[in-house]
């Protein structure tokens, strides 16, 4: 054995990992979040979590990475502890598809059709047919094909180097006589997962080893239950910082490896004391390391499904419950593993953002004709939430943008970081019209019975570009989006009008300077609210046309839509003030407006 040896190992361990993570990464991506919100809807009863988790874990190849994100669901109240058992338990099998993949390295044959289900034969197809969709793919689902595709060669690729160098080198396997101890196995397997974080890829090593026959059924036994162990170490670190069940989480898929898969050991263990087991000395192939995996997972399922309450006993026992747990538990960084489950949960909390906004402006219009100080300290604590909603979701899409995500992700997340600060926005001038209403209250203003009817037009005027913006933003509906530009500009000629048929009445003194003052700033909280929400309507639509100019798109709708233009003419109607207009009101939007 030589450095050049040692050089080959490690670049053969090097590949496979690297292909591992690039197939599970691109995995990840062509499922988005489809696979997540489906944990999160359907994990409902033991049996459905324990498919759930099984199925998802088999199309991501990473039990660890369920796992971590069943972490996270709990830690953000998406998922119960009960729950997460189900789940837990299916990750745990799902994990052993991996392994069966791998197997088919091991198969022997003459046969056409046999040999070409073996990685070696069909690995250079798949990497050409991957190169050629990454390099000429149009879209981002042929590229994550070709990358899943690319990643899976590389990783055979690597896989074979590791074996090619065991093979090559018998000094390597007289080191692995020391594994026959089942502690220093157990220990072994443990540290590999552990140190990598996979349990997919420490097993899929163990299989390389066994490839070659520098492993026998009584070291790899043990190094399976090591393995297993070990992959709990990822839910752990992962827990670190979290809320107290989302930590129980954690030792739940902790318990159920050490306790369910000792016990399947330990079984094995005193039957073989009984019966001596011959094929213990034997060298297992990769698909007999497959088979081992699978027992040992699906054992500890089949001996521990009805006692899934003990475990949430036992984590209870270890992590006490105490304190109160925070409502923006949403964003959690473990959800960074899947950046598209990431931008989904700030889609929904910027929803909530936005409801929380339009009941803000709502109650700080009604005390414009009712003052009410408990109303009036919730419109102020809802506006301080409401900041809090910025600063919070603003970093959390931050760091999520500098992940490595899909084009369609980075779309979404340049429409909410846009909208957050708009709906902001609104909540300041809400504020503001709270200020105003105060003020009225305080010095006992009251406006002309024309006033108050003008006043009424614009104030319903407003209050329905808010509804329809923010239902807009729920439904991500851009077609909707298009309804909200001809009715901000209805308001803006209302702003105009008002503001002159005000100077009006201050000429021939039916109002105060004072009047006017509470008058005007209530028409710019009006004016400026409805231009925040024509700016949320534009960014609706260019996250579904990623290729509209916002200006553009504005200048384009005011000179050349006649939908535009009939739709403007159908809201000047509906929104119409009463008494006589000024003439040179116009008739259709001026066109010079951005």
């Amino acid at each position: 054995m030589d450095v050049f040896s040692i050089f080959g190992l490690v670049g053969g361990l090097a590949l496979f990992l690297y292909g591992m993570n690039i197939m599970g990464a691109s995995l990840e991506k062509l499922a988005g979040s489809r696979l997540e919100k489906t944990l999160e809807k359907l994990a409902g009863n033991p049996v459905k979590g324990f498919l759930l988790g099984l199925f998802v874990t088999a199309v991501i190849q990473s039990s660890s990475a369920t796992t971590v994100m069943v972490v996270g669901f709990v830690n953000s109240g998406i998922m119960t502890l009960t729950q997460s058992v189900g789940v837990i338990m299916g990750a745990n099998v799902g994990t052993t598809v991996t392994a069966w993949i791998l197997s088919l390295t091991g198969l022997e044959s003459e046969n056409f059709l046999i040999r070409m289900c073996k990685p070696d034969s069909f690995t250079p197809i798949l990497a050409i047919i991957g190169v050629i969709m990454i390099m000429r793919g149009k879209n981002s689902k042929k590229r994550y094909i070709g990358e899943i595709f690319v990643g899976f060669s590389v990783l055979i690729y690597g896989m074979n180097a590791m074996s090619s160098v065991f093979k090559d080198v018998p000094e390597l396997g007289n080191i692995l006589t020391v594994f026959q101890n089942p502690i220093v196995g157990i220990i072994t397997g443990f540290a590999l997962s552990a140190i990598i974080q996979s349990s997919s890829a420490s097993v899929g090593i163990l299989q390389t080893l066994a490839a070659s026959g520098a492993v026998s059924y009584a070291a790899a036994i043990p190094i399976l239950l090591g393995q297993n162990i070990g992959s709990c170490t990822s839910a752990l670190l992962s827990s670190i910082g979290t809320n107290k069940k989302a930590k129980q989480a954690a030792f739940i898929h902790l318990y159920f490896n050490v306790i369910g898969k000792t016990t399947v050991y330990i079984l094995f263990m005193v039957i073989n004391h009984f019966v001596q087991f011959s094929f213990l000395s034997m060298a297992p192939s990769p698909v007999d390391i497959a088979v081992i995996h699978s027992i040992y997972s699906i054992a500890a399922v089949c001996l521990f499904m009805p006692f899934q309450k003990l475990f949430v006993k036992l984590a209870k026992f270890t992590v006490r419950e105490s304190g109160r747990e925070d409502e923006f538990a949403y964003l959690d960084d473990r959800f960074f593993n899947t950046p598209s489950y990431a931008v989904e949960k700030c889609n929904e909390m910027t929803v909530d953002m936005a409801a929380l906004t339009q009941k803000t402006l709502a109650e700080a219009i009604g005390l414009l004709s009712k003052y009410d100080n408990k109303k009036a300290a919730e419109i102020e604590a809802n506006e301080s939430k409401l900041d809090i909603y910025e600063d919070k979701l603003g970093s959390y899409l931050l760091k999520i943008s500098g992940k490595d995500i899909t084009e369609k992700d980075s779309s979404q997340i340049s429409k909410l970081l846009h909208s957050i600060g708009d709906f902001e926005r609104i909540g300041d001038h809400a504020k503001n019209i709270l200020d105003t209403a105060m003020e009225i209250h305080e010095k006992k203003i009251s406006f002309s019975a024309q006033a108050e009817e003008e006043l009424a037009v614009i104030t319903r005027a407003v209050t329905d570009i808010l509804g329809v913006t923010t239902e807009a933003f729920r439904l991500s509906d851009p077609e909707m989006a298009t309804h909200v530009e001809p009715l901000e500009q209805v308001i803006d000629d209302l702003k105009d009008e008002l503001k002159n048929r005000h100077i009006k009445r201050l000429r021939d003194g039916e109002c105060t300077i004072e009047m006017g003052f509470v008058f005007s700033d209530l028409l710019t909280s009006y004016e400026r609210i409805s231009d925040h929400c024509s700016n949320i309507a534009v960014y609706i639509i260019q996250a579904s046309y990623s290729e509209i100019d916002s200006h553009s798109y504005l200048r384009e709708i005011k000179e050349s839509k006649p939908e535009f233009f009939a739709e403007y003419a159908d809201m000047k109607r509906r929104y119409a003030l009463t008494g006589k207009k000024r003439s040179d009101l116009p008739e259709e939007p001026d066109q010079t407006m951005a």
